[in-house]
């Protein structure tokens, strides 16, 4: 069995990877962990849903955590991994990171986009990024894993077929995404439904997204030359799902059978991603509380553009789902096991 340990259970991302993991057959939890808990606290009396698990949620102790678990997931804000991942990588304990901490290659980057210097760069160059239908390979040898953003998610997996069979002009690539409210966290979401409910809005445009350098690194890594995008991302009044359109130039002309033959051959090994048949296109109802990314696409002959649709649940392949896929794949177990 697989030991393993949550720090940061309090939050969506921290709950829906105890929901997959508490039924996962080659796990054990070993370990919930709140940063700033100043004692032990039962997890009945925080998550009324969890009642039938018989577990504590502890004050963070990474001694305790290094003779209980075998692979920790932290679930945490944005820079408060760079002091806890060196204590667990120096104690042989495998690290999933769901923040942004260590996504990015360039400190400079992260310094522009997250206003933050980064304190544990010697760590950045260790990290695999764990978008798990591209980096498998390298997740499997990895120690420390950067888990992807979600809609770089929607966006990565979208995108890839169409760059590596090199169908599309990279330039002038526009994203346009919606996400349920999970997606800004907890006390967003409370905020949210409490005060705007059922607004739709538009936020963070014209390039001030934090995801913006996220995708663009890794289209650049797919396509072998810089990328810059074009993106807008949406609140829809929804809890979860998340939904990304994506308008690519095409160099020639190319019938959308034949893109679509071209994406299933991609992901023909690829459980998680389902590829639509021609003229349908996915919705958030087709992959809420799953591990899939669904995805269709159609040509307009007229402007001579792709456009991708690319959906998934922000909270389980944008996140939790896709932590545990990469879980099992740094212990050979099948992607599949605890997911479906």
């Amino acid at each position: 069995m697989i030991r393993v340990g949550i720090v940061g259970i309090t939050g969506y991302t921290g709950e829906e990877l105890l929901k997959i993991l508490s039924k996962h057959p080659n796990v054990k939890i070993t370990g919930l962990y709140g940063r700033v808990l100043s004692q032990e606290r039962y997890l009945r009396d925080v998550y009324l849903h969890f009642a039938y698990l018989d577990l504590k949620i502890k004050p963070f102790d990474t001694r305790q955590i290094a003779n209980s678990c075998d692979v920790v997931f932290l679930a945490l804000p944005h820079a408060v991994a760079f002091e806890i991942v060196p204590q667990l990588l120096d104690a042989s304990i495998k690290v999933i990171d769901l923040s942004a901490d260590f996504r990015l290659r360039s400190i400079e980057a992260y310094k522009k986009w997250y206003k933050i210097t980064h304190t544990a760069k010697e760590y950045i160059n260790q990290a695999v990024y764990g978008l798990s239908e591209l980096n498998s390979n390298d997740i499997k040898n990895a120690s420390l894993i950067a888990n992807p953003g979600c809609y770089p998610t929607t966006v990565a997996l979208g995108c890839a077929p169409a760059i590596k069979n090199s169908f599309v002009d990279l330039k002038g690539i526009i994203i346009d995404s919606k996400s349920g409210i999970s997606g800004a966290g907890r006390k967003s979401a409370q905020e949210y439904f409490a005060v705007e409910h059922p607004n739709f809005k538009a936020y963070k445009i014209a390039g001030e997204h934090r995801h913006i350098p996220e995708i663009e690194q890794e289209l650049s890594i797919l396509s072998k030359e810089g990328v810059t995008i074009s993106f807008t991302p949406h609140i829809m009044p929804v809890e979860r799902g998340m939904f990304s359109t994506i308008y690519v130039n095409l160099k020639k002309t190319v019938a959308t059978s034949e893109i679509i033959e071209k994406y299933r051959e991609f992901y023909k090994s690829r459980q998680f991603v389902k590829i639509l048949d021609e003229d349908v296109m996915p919705g958030i109802k087709d992959v809420v509380n799953t591990n899939y990314c669904k995805i269709g696409m159609k040509v307009d002959d007229r402007t001579n553009r792709l456009v991708v649709v690319s959906a998934i649940d922000n909270l389980v392949k944008g996140a939790s789902g896709q932590a545990v896929q990469n879980m099992n794949i740094m212990f050979d177990l099948p992607e599949t096991i605890g997911l479906i």
